[in-house]
């Protein structure tokens, strides 16, 4: 693989260049005029559903069928059944809604396919981590506005390329970052960005973790699914169904537990806590300037990536950060006048076998005081969205930047791989978020990217 363009990118230029390109393509007048022609049969955004997994199937799709102003015209996977299934689950909805039998769903096997239709507005990529960047990339340059299923990207030099794609398209691109719409985080990070805290000094994000184990024994590829397009850019190796996903039904995927195609729970969780993190330190544009830690990885089984690991990072500011599994799953921020916690509805504490778990608060403090406090008119207020998925499709419309546009996911995505990176050196790191280097360290730097294979490469791709 070619190095890729790795530019430094301030929130300011960010912005700045996001207009620019916005304004270069003659928004709002090039948005297909599916979605605003004044003579268009209707006025709805038309999507393509890129993966059709159980994170698509349980997550993505519905809450855009919610939404009455879009409408779910394709769905693509690299399995056969998946894509039938995928059509059967979208036609049903639309059927129910409407009373009498609907089929206006077109089944894809190759996204490339999918983008080349000038139908589809918008596509939802829900594919795996180690798609998402070249998918996405795909998608601007077709033209289409997209929603990204968190990480960003499998390297940070992916990352960097997918951000200055989307901006030179001008394109919407929303980041699966949907703890942004969920009303105690939203309160959360604006506590802590107005102060009530005090002085912030220090932040715990606590991760679930991942088992070892799979089989690893080789298996004949099912009929009905292209594994080498799967595989995509990451190295050829044997099929076997603990590797990729299963075949009957949407569980959890072995994929989740492989390097090969992510990090393992320091992005699959990591990328929604650290941004969230990162909106309450005010630090959603840039990075740590220091990283180090250590992790115990897998010795047996097939699924190899992180196991109980301790991480930490110094931002340029002085704030300090630690992520680990040992911590209960959210984000706590400590500042000079107390604390704040925050963790999504449903977590429970962990417990030892036989014993019952307790609920955790999702939102508390040191002092509940803190969570009563109003923020006044002239203090921060942060980006309000209701759901993302439902914001994303609202900006498609008016053009304006998401609540979790491609750069903030992209610098919440390279934290959690610089942390990656630290269990993998076992040393402390500098890194400039500016340069989006490490200083003086070719090891490291040799990590912010890999080898991508023929014909799947961002090179042969793009060129």
């Amino acid at each position: 693989m070619a190095p890729i363009t790795r530019s430094a990118l301030s929130r300011r230029r960010f912005l700045k260049t996001s207009a620019a390109a916005a304004a270069v393509a003659g928004f709002p007048t090039i948005v297909p005029s599916s979605v605003f022609g004044q003579s268009a049969p209707s006025n709805r955004i038309n999507v393509g559903a890129i993966g059709a997994g159980r994170i698509s199937r349980g997550h993505d799709m519905p809450n855009i069928l919610k939404v009455p102003d879009a409408r779910i015209i394709a769905v693509c996977d690299l399995a056969g059944h998946r894509v039938e299934e995928g059509k059967q689950f979208v036609n049903h909805y639309y059927a129910q809604q409407t009373g009498k039998p609907y089929d206006g769903v077109t089944g894809y096997s190759d996204y490339k396919e999918l983008l080349a239709n000038p139908d589809i507005d918008a596509v939802v990529i829900s594919t795996p981590d180690h798609q998402h960047a070249i998918v996405a990339t795909a998608a601007v340059r077709a033209g289409k506005d997209v929603y990204l299923q968190k990480p960003a990207s499998l390297t940070i030099a992916e990352g960097r390329y997918l951000s200055d794609a989307v901006q030179a398209s001008g394109r919407i691109l929303q980041i699966g970052s949907q703890q942004r719409a969920w009303k105690q985080f939203h309160r959360a990070a604006e506590l802590v960005r107005n102060g009530r805290i005090g002085d912030l000094r220090h932040v715990e994000v606590g991760l679930p973790g991942d088992p070892a184990g799979g089989d690893p024994t080789p298996m004949p590829v099912p009929a009905d699914f292209n594994y080498d397009a799967w595989l995509g850019s990451t190295p050829e190796v044997p099929y076997t169904v603990d590797r990729v996903m299963p075949q009957k039904g949407y569980d959890r995927p072995g994929w989740l537990r492989m390097e090969q195609f992510g990090a393992g729970m320091i992005t699959g969780w990591g990328a929604h806590h650290v941004d969230t993190a990162h909106w309450g330190m005010n630090t959603e544009y840039t990075g740590p300037i220091e990283i180090w830690g250590e992790a115990e990885f897998p010795t047996h089984g097939l699924w190899d990536v992180h196991g109980k690991f301790l991480t930490h990072a110094i931002y340029a500011n002085g704030i300090t950060m630690d992520i680990s599994g040992d911590f209960p799953n959210g984000i706590k921020w400590y500042g000079t006048g107390g604390w704040i916690f925050v963790t999504r509805d449903e977590m429970t504490t962990p417990t030892a076998v036989g014993e019952s778990s307790q609920k955790i608060q999702p939102l508390m403090a040191s002092n509940p005081k803190i969570l009563d406090s109003v923020i006044g008119p002239n203090e921060t207020h942060l980006y309000t969205a209701d759901e993302q998925h439902a914001n994303w499709l609202e900006c498609i419309r008016t053009r304006r930047q998401p609540t979790a546009p491609v750069e903030v996911g992209h610098r919440a995505c390279s934290t959690c791989l610089l942390h990656h990176i630290a269990m993998k050196t076992r040393r402390r790191l500098h890194w400039d978020p500016e340069r989006e280097r490490f200083h003086n360290d070719d090891e490291a730097n040799a990590m912010l990217s890999r080898p991508q294979r023929s014909p799947y490469t961002f090179e042969s791709t793009f060129s």
